[in-house]
């Protein structure tokens, strides 16, 4: 049924003579808002997901879009179009660390049998296909800024290494495809990233502090809250995926995707309860095993091969973020 429906979804694209891109993912956080951006740069848009933690909401204003399509479907089954595409973005798969670690095999699956079987689809179709990888890969970095030529310092047996050694997995299924069959592959390193539709309840800082924050709930901050991250706004994250997809063959990645712009999480904590007028407090608890104490990326490469650099400060994305999620109040 499914490569029934595909075969018929990719004749209907075949038809109109433009150009196609697959999207799995693509009801999720990061996804929908790519979906949005290639419909406006006029590519026509099949959207996957299995809806595990992406959800119909995301995508309802794409769905009466004659050159958009929406499949149910778990990456983790092969996906056979029998068509060819011209664009794969593999975002499928939960980047929630409460969420990921509840399943971690499932989140395994996803990262390595979902990446095989976009690999061996780009493979028949001749797509471009992009990987998006995490900055989770430097584990808890030895160097700083990371860079993409640090190998990183990953825990292996970790609770958090289903997801980062899945990711890495994935690069390496990538390198391998690109170097046995010559398929041109992108691999992004995607930093911590923020905005509209961000599910207010999926775990991470940035979703945790505004649910908090609006309740005027005490905000939780794991560990002495002198950890460092940086925070990308979600419309930086999608132009740098797609900048490089766009590229030339030659340039694969990896390229750090993300926003130098380093704060620790008290500075965090205070700017969202400004922006959110809550007079939270802050309550410290015990540092998750496997957290890592900083996170910066180093962005020359994206500045270099892409032309790329994020143009959202924090204060002005946290902004369009709290007007958001006061709608989903």
């Amino acid at each position: 049924m499914v490569r029934f429906l595909l075969g018929l979804v990719f004749l209907f694209c075949y038809l109109q003579g433009e150009k196609r891109a697959l999207v799995t993912g693509g009801a999720g956080f990061l996804g929908s808002h790519l979906c949005e951006k290639l419909l406006d740069s006029g590519i026509e848009v099949i959207c996957v997901d299995n809806l595990s933690s992406g959800k119909k909401e995301n995508i309802e204003h794409l769905l009466k879009n004659p050159r958009f399509f929406f499949l149910e479907h778990d990456i983790v089954q092969p996906l056979d179009s029998g068509l060819e595409l011209d664009f794969i973005f593999n975002l499928a798969c939960l980047a929630s660390p409460p969420v990921y670690q509840k399943d971690p095999l499932q989140t395994f699956r996803t990262s390595i049998w979902g990446a095989y079987n976009l690999l061996e689809l780009a493979k028949k179709t001749g797509a471009k296909i992009l990987q998006a990888s995490t900055s989770e890969v430097y584990g808890e970095p030895l160097i700083h800024p990371q860079n993409e030529s640090y190998w990183g310092n990953v825990n292996p047996i970790g609770i958090r290494s289903c997801y980062d050694e899945g990711k890495r997995a994935a690069e390496s299924l990538f390198f391998n495809y690109h170097r046995l069959f010559k398929i041109p592959v992108k691999v992004a390193r995607i930093f911590n990233t923020y905005g509209p539709r961000l599910d207010p309840l999926d775990g991470r800082v940035v979703s945790n502090f505004f649910s908090q924050a609006m309740q005027n709930l005490p905000l939780t901050i794991y560990g002495d809250g002198f950890q460092t991250r940086s925070f990308c706004y979600v419309e930086d994250t999608i132009e740098g995926l797609v900048q490089l997809m766009f590229t030339d063959n030659t340039i694969t990645g990896p390229i750090n995707i993300g926003n130098p712009e380093e704060i620790t999480i008290l500075e965090l904590a205070k700017k969202i309860k400004e922006v959110s007028h809550s007079v939270s407090q802050v309550l410290l608890l015990p540092l998750p095993y496997d957290d890592p104490s900083k996170r910066k990326p180093d962005i020359s490469k994206a500045k270099t091969l892409l032309n790329w650099s994020p143009r959202y400060a924090l204060d002005e994305g946290l902004k369009k973020t709290y007007l958001y999620l006061k709608t989903k109040q």
